[in-house]
C-alpha cells in the first residue's frame, strides 16, 4: 500500500509564491519518476513538472522560469517552489509517482491534490 500526500496549497495574489511538498509513503521498495500535475477549472489535466529519479526536471513552457520542481529521494519527498504566480495558475495540484511496492507491484500512485488559488 502506498500513499502520496500533498501540501502547501492556498490562496496567493498575483505575483506571490507557494511551495508545494509531496511525500510518499507505505511499502515502498523504489521510486522512479515523479511529477506535478495540475488540473484548472473546466480544462484537462496537465502536466507541470516532471522529474526523474536522477533528479532532471522538464517543465511545461507555461511556468518555465517561475517554477521549480525538486526532489529528495532519502525523504521520498517532491517540492515544487512556485515564484510570480498568474491567476492562471489556479487550479488542483496533484502529485504522481511511479513507484515499485515491497510486494512486487509497479505502477502510477497519485495525490488526492492540493488547491491553488492566485487572485489578481
Amino acid at each position: 500500500q502506498v500513499q502520496l500526500v500533498e501540501s502547501g496549497g492556498g490562496l496567493v495574489q498575483a505575483g506571490g509564491s507557494l511551495r508545494l511538498s509531496c511525500t510518499a509513503s507505505g511499502s515502498i521498495l523504489s521510486i522512479n519518476a515523479m511529477g506535478w500535475y495540475r488540473q484548472a477549472p473546466g480544462k484537462q489535466r496537465e502536466l507541470v513538472a516532471a522529474i526523474s529519479s536522477g533528479g532532471t526536471t522538464t517543465y511545461a513552457d507555461s511556468v518555465k522560469g517561475r517554477f521549480t520542481g525538486s526532489r529528495d529521494n532519502a525523504k521520498n519527498t517532491l517540492y515544487l517552489q512556485m515564484n510570480s504566480l498568474k491567476p492562471e495558475d489556479t487550479g488542483i495540484y496533484y502529485c504522481n509517482a511511479d513507484i515499485r511496492t515491497l510486494g512486487g507491484r509497479y505502477g502510477r500512485n497519485w495525490g488526492k491534490g492540493t488547491l491553488v488559488t492566485v487572485s489578481s
